[in-house]
């Protein structure tokens, strides 16, 4: 089962300071949802390790993380792959955009992802809710780890 989502985020910080962050694994693995473990392996690559709930079916994924396309700091293409045992597989891929906006950084995505086993057949609405939730959560962690505190 094919899906694609994108969409935008505006950030207060430099563009320089959320390259930074989309470039250092602690804060990526404090932002993915279910993250268990994402350790450098390469200046381009990461191992990952994931659970993941979607409706019924709960999968514990372990895979690839790699970037390409870098263009510091204007963006890069993200792309993993990850085995989920019996519940399937899931890859796929983004392209991440920042541009200066407002002050801030206005970080944009398109994704196109894959994924097969059990969750496909869960069904596409189901499915697409449960992705668009993951990256929905994703981005408002990442805009909290980004964001100056106010105080």
């Amino acid at each position: 089962m094919a899906m694609t989502m994108n969409s935008e985020y505006q950030l207060a910080a430099s563009q320089q300071t959320v390259w930074e962050k989309l470039n250092d694994p602690e804060t990526l693995k404090a932002c993915i949802p279910g993250c268990e473990q994402l350790e450098k392996t390469s200046d381009t690559e990461f191992q990952a390790v994931a659970t993941v709930k979607i409706g019924p079916v709960k999968a514990r994924f372990k895979g690839k993380v790699m970037l390409s396309d870098l263009d510091p700091p204007n963006g890069y293409k993200i792309s993993g792959q990850g085995d989920g045992g019996v519940a399937g597989f899931a890859k796929g891929g983004a392209t991440v955009k920042l541009l200066p906006k407002d002050g801030g950084t206005l970080l944009t995505y398109d994704v196109d992802a894959q994924i097969g086993g059990k969750l496909a057949q869960l069904g596409q609405r189901l499915v697409n809710g449960a992705a668009k939730k993951i990256a929905d959560d994703f981005f408002e962690n990442f805009a909290t780890a980004v964001n100056p505190k106010v105080s």
